[in-house]
């Protein structure tokens, strides 16, 4: 009999159903072979100072640094009652092997083998490793069970990991605590460096002092046409009375073709800026939707560093293409035909391909996806037309024109074929989503060297420069990017 110990009851549960174990007990399930239970977390943790010496049982300056010549860990009072139904399954006597059915990766991998190890367990080990809750893959992945020890080392930099957090933090954290005067004053390996840039930056801010500049226009025949910045307003001003009711000619007229390519699919750090600049989401916040839409089998696995599909998913990317139309509708298909190689390459694939989403999306009742929930599925899809799609091009015209001495320029743009962009913005009409709409180049009309315009209207503007902008968690999720290492040779 196989004991398999998923991460969370939701996640134990379907992987029951597809195993067959259909009996109810205390804290798992049984049937066809399979005992199927879960960790709800972290059961297991590393032990607090206290459980090492009466030294560190005192906040003191003299019991710094506190390094653990060995690691304890300790089971968590509010989950030792899970904890205990695991460790009886493991030691049952009918148990012959355990799977580690927890997510796939460095953390989840981390909760079972603390866990494992806690428990006292030396039965053999087998990883379940999956990018999907759709039963097909839970079928495919118990099919390919790999030895556990191919993952020790994805096992060894998450307790690096923990280690680092736990000498970092509580020493860091008491040492500050007794040097000034008591008051707990917290210290982490990752939100200190954090507060250190959040507070160079209200620094900057508030010691910012904006400044105003000018820039004089002339009005010809429906261009706007400015000056570079001019810090003087008198300066402008005096430019654009010389230039009120003058002719104006065109000087230069440059055109430029540019394409710019869709982009890639979605890992983690790139779903989590989108819906923050769109929705106005926390990276937390999407990791939990994300999360329980992978639970739901509606997307892949959310905690990966790979924007690429591997080179045998073309079938089944095809196939999501199909169903994203009819479930997830943002417009008519555009008639081309996806390019589905551009998104592949198994190269660049670690422990998961990118974040797309499953064809259970055309079986579910997406009505009653939660609104959060639905707009970063949304997200997950559009981005999948997008990134097969075809290029975006455009010309750009910038002409330079000359009133009475002084030189004005005037930009415009005009596509010439929308391709991806298309998708794009049929998602931002369909959520009428919080980004700002980008300040577009209106077409000009047409325009060759020698042109001259008479009786130009002008004016003046004013504009301030700007302090820099307070951090977001867009700026968060740029610095502080989950890393997946690999299962072979990380840590």
């Amino acid at each position: 009999m196989q004991l398999v110990i998923a991460e969370k009851p939701s996640v134990a549960q379907a992987i029951a159903r597809v195993v067959g174990a259909g009996e109810k007990k205390d804290g798992y399930m049984e049937g066809n072979g399979f005992l199927v239970s879960w960790c709800i977390g972290h059961l297991v943790e590393l032990a607090q100072p206290d459980a090492y010496s009466d030294t560190w049982k005192k906040w003191s300056y003299e019991s710094l640094p506190m390094i653990p010549e060995e690691w304890q860990t300790e089971v968590k009072s509010g989950t030792a009652a899970q904890y205990k139904v695991l460790k009886g399954l493991m030691h049952d006597a009918r148990v012959e092997s355990v799977v580690c059915a927890t997510d796939a990766g460095r953390e989840g991998e981390l909760i079972f083998r603390l866990v494992y190890h806690q428990a006292g367990c030396s039965k053999p080990m087998k990883r379940l490793w999956i990018s999907s809750m759709e039963e097909s893959a839970i079928r495919e992945g118990f099919e390919n069970l790999q030895p556990g020890s191919d993952y020790d080392n994805l096992y060894y930099s998450a307790l690096c990991r923990q280690r680092a957090d736990w000498l970092v933090g509580l020493n860091g954290t008491r040492l500050f605590t007794v040097l000034y005067g008591g008051k707990v004053l917290k210290v982490g390996r990752v939100q200190t460096p954090t507060l250190t840039m959040i507070v160079e930056r209200e620094e900057k801010i508030r010691n910012f002092k904006k400044e105003p500049y000018y820039m004089a226009h002339i009005l010809i025949g429906g261009i706007d046409a400015a000056t570079d910045r001019i810090d003087d307003k008198a300066q402008a001003e005096g430019i654009a009375t010389a230039c009120e009711s003058k002719a104006a000619s065109v000087v230069s007229v440059t055109r430029e073709k540019k394409t710019v390519q869709p982009p890639k699919l979605y890992d983690l750090t790139t779903l989590q800026r989108d819906a923050n600049r769109l929705f106005g989401f926390t990276a937390k916040q999407t990791l939990e939707y994300t999360q329980s839409l992978y639970e739901k089998k509606l997307v892949t696995y959310p905690r990966t560093d790979s924007q690429y599909l591997s080179d045998d998913m073309e079938g089944t990317a095809r196939s999501v293409i199909g169903v994203v139309y009819k479930a997830i509708l943002f417009e008519e298909a555009s008639g081309a035909e996806p390019d589905i190689k551009r998104v592949m390459d198994s190269r660049k694939v670690t422990d998961h391909h990118a974040i797309i989403p499953t064809m259970e999306i055309a079986k579910a009742d997406l009505s009653a996806v939660p609104e959060v929930e639905m707009k970063i599925l949304s997200l997950a899809a559009n981005r999948l037309l997008c990134a097969t799609g075809e290029k975006h091009e455009y010309e750009t015209v910038k002409a330079e024109f000359i009133c009475n001495e002084s030189v004005f320029t005037a930009s415009g743009k005009s596509v010439i074929r929308n391709g991806w962009k298309g998708f794009e913005a049929a998602l931002k009409r369909s959520y009428k989503t919080a980004e700002d709409k980008e300040k577009e180049d209106k077409k000009l009309p047409e325009l060759s060297e020698g042109m001259v315009f008479e009786g130009a209207q002008t004016k003046v503007s004013e504009h301030f420069t700007q302090p820099p902008k307070h951090f977001t968690d867009v700026i968060s999720c740029q610095c502080g990017a989950w890393k997946a290492p690999r299962k072979k040779g990380a840590g």
